[in-house]
């Protein structure tokens, strides 16, 4: 499935939108990442287990978002874009959408 931010697909033509496809997923941190993360607080850098957590549920919301595409008979996912939002202290929902199109 070819995902692209951009409105179309740079040397191919849109034959058919088939709407608006999404996937999400909601993390929550691991205790241990949190006392981790604090000691990083104080001497600075890269909190990677929050990176880790991240990166790996902004893939899990692509991927989601391109089985609901490959479900419509799609070639692509144009204008796609990610979110982020708060929903607890401790977890986080990514949101992948676009629109799920047909190529010539």
């Amino acid at each position: 499935m070819l995902l692209v931010t951009t409105q179309g697909v740079p040397g191919r033509e849109v034959a058919e939108s088939l709407g608006l496809v999404k996937g999400s997923t909601v993390r929550a941190k691991h205790v241990g990442s949190d006392v981790v993360a604090a000691f990083r607080n104080l001497v600075g850098g890269e909190v990677k287990e929050y990176a880790a957590l991240l990166a790996g549920a902004r893939e899990q919301a692509l991927d989601r978002m391109g089985e609901q595409a490959r479900a419509l008979g799609a070639d692509a996912v144009v204008a796609v874009r990610l979110e982020t939002s708060t929903i607890q202290a401790a977890a986080a929902e990514i949101v992948a959408y676009g629109t799920a199109v047909r190529l010539k």
